[in-house]
């Protein structure tokens, strides 16, 4: 198992930078077709699935923890939303799309099995052992 001692070592916060990445390469062709509110409001959604993990895992307890994770999984939810418009409107193509839908989806999934995890197990601490979806995805 893996041991959790900062927030970098969540997968889930792992997956969400890379869609964030993601996310900044389509923004900046949004912005070259002066679309900058659609590219800010993307921009910030993805932004705060990665820092709403990162500012659970510092709060005392697991119920905050939780907390600041399904706000997490929900600014992926908004990010999927948000990746319609832009397909719809064409500003990105049907491959875009895939990538920042499926990157959104499987954080939310991670999301929810950490979620689950920290609600059902009480030996939870940020240097213990991670879910097992943690375990069999980091090979990094």
């Amino acid at each position: 198992m893996v041991k959790i001692d900062k927030f970098e070592d969540i997968l889930a916060w792992k997956e969400a930078r890379k869609l964030s990445n993601n996310i900044f390469e389509i923004a900046r062709k949004l912005e070259k077709q002066r679309e900058y509110s659609l590219s800010d409001q993307i921009k910030r959604a993805a932004v705060s699935i990665m820092t709403n993990i990162a500012e659970g895992f510092s709060r005392e307890t697991k119920k905050d923890f939780a907390h600041f994770l399904f706000i997490a999984k929900a600014s992926a939810a908004e990010v999927q939303s948000l990746s319609y418009i832009l397909s719809d409107q064409k500003h990105i193509v049907d491959s875009e799309f895939k990538i920042i839908y499926e990157k959104s989806d499987y954080v939310q999934r991670l999301l929810s099995n950490f979620i689950k995890y920290l609600k059902h197990n009480n030996d939870f601490n940020k240097t213990k052992q991670t879910p097992k979806t943690q375990e069999t995805k980091i090979t990094q």
